[in-house]
């Protein structure tokens, strides 16, 4: 507490000897130990006062919702260290482990076959609209060449 060696302790004893003498010595020193306890009680109950102060103020849920903020675990970062070992791993001229596609529930294939369907005919539309527009620029007299002097 108050950092004292041995040598510090035994300077401080001899001159207490000296001070008070060796006959009020012990009860000095009781009285020493008296006041000791009543300031390390002191100490407690204030810091108990302090704890309950906080757990009201609701500082100490604060402190658990900090700590579980910068858990690794709850920011996500082990799924990021899973996605970055898996990038890590990946070999490009290895073949893909599963090409299957998982069955679509018989509504969600007629939903997909209807947009293929619909995608097909808008591209095949603008195909032929680019191609018409192509024609008509082909088709078109080329403008008059200008005179160059």
């Amino acid at each position: 507490m108050f950092d004292l060696g041995w040598g510090e302790l035994l300077i401080i004893g001899v001159v207490a000897l000296i001070v008070v003498g060796p006959k009020d010595l012990p009860g000095m020193f009781r009285t020493l130990g008296r006041f000791t306890g009543k300031v390390k009680r002191m100490a407690r109950d204030f810091q108990r006062a302090m704890d309950e102060a906080a757990d009201e103020a609701g500082v100490k849920d604060a402190a658990d919702v900090m700590k579980g903020a910068t858990n690794p675990s709850n920011m996500g970062l082990s799924k990021l260290n899973e996605a970055a070992k898996k990038f890590d791993d990946w070999d490009p001229s290895a073949p893909a482990k599963s090409d299957e596609k998982p069955a679509l529930s018989e509504e969600r294939a007629e939903a997909a076959r209807k947009i293929r369907e619909y995608s097909t005919k808008k591209t095949n539309e603008r195909l032929a609209a680019e191609a018409e527009a192509a024609k008509d620029t082909d088709a078109a007299p080329d403008p008059k060449p200008e005179d160059k002097a």
